[in-house]
């Protein structure tokens, strides 16, 4: 494997920033020093100007494979990954068919280490008829269990309250919830429908799937993860309401702990009114207030982790009116550059962005010598490139197979330079090295 040394970067790490150059051989971190002479580097980067940080860990995506090729793959999706900054993802198991058995399991992770140029893991999923599966699960072979509480998802909705109480009394590994109450969205879309026919606005979602809606699922599952003292972590948290579930303090002392989605600190329902089915998400983009929480409790131990969500689907499909078309948008490829917009206002400390990219999601998944800038720890580094007249979504081809962004007419104030995985360049000078081959998350547990 080739030597590659980084020159003049500013290192991000451990709530720190500090001048230095980094070394990378066979794949990991050897040196960081304030200066390293050649070393024998085979490639060496002068990123003087540039921000180094470790890659973002995106512990939800929704890469479409198996089962929708038109949406997306291991190889298109890890390829936009990587080019936004992320160099490891966990995979979520509604895909066709579903993670639902060591099969599927094993048939995904042999895809992904044919095609994907990203590291990668996947959550298994719950359905209401495999509990004996999911309790004899080896917690070092997933990175953790997804179970919708209330969130219609084929045969993946999961309400009946006694196989709730099993599956958080025997979960062997962190438990990921999706928390939406179905019975009140339903009535919720039933008045909008004697309201608007099947014409309903896009501008209604957020009040069809409102914070009562999350707040009532996901209060649920925190009490009965106390009850039951299990290890669960709430995902794409929407509303202020919800906080309140969620402790401020160290992650290390928290048994229950929340993610916040990139769409949901950068959205609010005022822009329905542009995007429309753009940003038509489950849980839903909600009011400017709840935005403005979710972004003030990124400042606090309370939010633990930023996700993307990423769930590409069709421009097609997104045309389609409200009841026919799909939930879920595609993000991971302006994952870090969107986020670094919060960065750029003042909202959000650099360092505090990278720990809830990668260092929290690094300790929350058990996943060793990841998600830090350490010698010895595995090479997954972004180089952070400022753009101070704006870099356009525009000149860049959507590497995503959907080849649609929300972003679109959009300029960002960062960009993405470099992105390695595992030690070898997988993004850079403005395109993807299809030689990268992204290596499994390991799960020390």
């Amino acid at each position: 494997m080739s030597r590659l040394l980084i020159r003049n970067a500013r290192l991000v790490n451990e709530g720190e920033e500090f001048d230095a150059d980094l070394l990378v051989a066979n794949g990991r971190v050897e040196k960081i020093a304030g200066s390293i002479d050649n070393a024998n580097a085979t490639v060496e980067i002068d990123a003087q100007g540039q921000w180094l940080l470790p890659g973002m860990i995106d512990d939800q995506v929704h890469f479409r494979e198996p089962g929708a090729p038109d949406k997306g793959s291991f190889y298109s999706e890890s390829r936009a990954a990587v080019a936004g900054g992320i160099t490891s993802f966990m995979d979520m198991p509604n895909t066709n068919p579903a993670t639902l058995n060591l099969d599927a399991l094993a048939d995904k992770k042999r895809r992904a280490a044919l095609h994907s140029v990203a590291n990668y893991g996947f959550h298994f999923g719950v359905s209401n008829d495999n509990l004996d599966t999911v309790a004899a699960l080896d917690p070092r072979e997933v990175a953790g269990v997804k179970v919708f509480m209330g969130a219609s998802t084929g045969n993946m909705l999961v309400d009946d309250p006694k196989i709730l109480e099993r599956l958080f009394a025997e979960v062997p590994t962190i438990l990921l919830a999706h928390c939406e109450h179905t019975p009140s969205i339903l009535a919720r879309e039933q008045r909008m429908r004697e309201r608007f026919g099947e014409h309903i606005p896009a501008v209604a979602h957020p009040l069809i799937r409102d914070a009562e809606a999350c707040y009532r699922s996901s209060s649920l599952a925190v009490e009965l993860a106390k009850r039951h003292g299990t290890r669960l972590h709430v995902l794409h948290i929407t509303s202020a309401r919800e906080l309140v579930l969620f402790e401020d303090k160290p992650l290390a002392q928290k048994h229950i702990t929340a993610e916040v989605c990139l769409h949901h600190l950068l959205f609010d329902d005022r822009d329905y009114a542009r995007l429309g089915h753009q940003i038509k998400c489950n849980p839903a983009i909600k009011t400017r207030a709840d935005r403005n929480a979710l972004r003030l409790a990124l400042l606090s131990d309370r939010l633990d982790v930023i996700g993307s969500d990423h769930a590409p689907h069709t421009w097609a499909q997104k045309q389609l009116p409200y009841r026919e078309a799909p939930s879920g948008l595609p993000l991971v490829q302006h994952a870090l550059p969107a986020l670094l917009e919060l960065v750029a206002d003042g909202l959000l400390p650099l360092t505090t962005l990278v720990a809830k990219t990668s260092h929290r999601v690094a300790d929350l998944f058990a996943i060793p010598d990841r998600g830090y800038l350490r010698e010895g720890y595995w090479a997954d580094l972004v180089l952070i490139q400022p753009e101070p007249h704006g870099k356009p979504v525009s000149s860049q081809p959507i590497l995503a197979r959907c080849g649609w962004t929300p972003f679109a007419g959009r300029s960002f104030r960062y960009s993405v330079s470099t992105t390695l995985v595992s030690g070898h360049l997988a993004w850079h000078d403005g395109r993807v090295h299809d030689s990268c081959q992204g290596l499994p998350l390991h799960f020390q547990r």
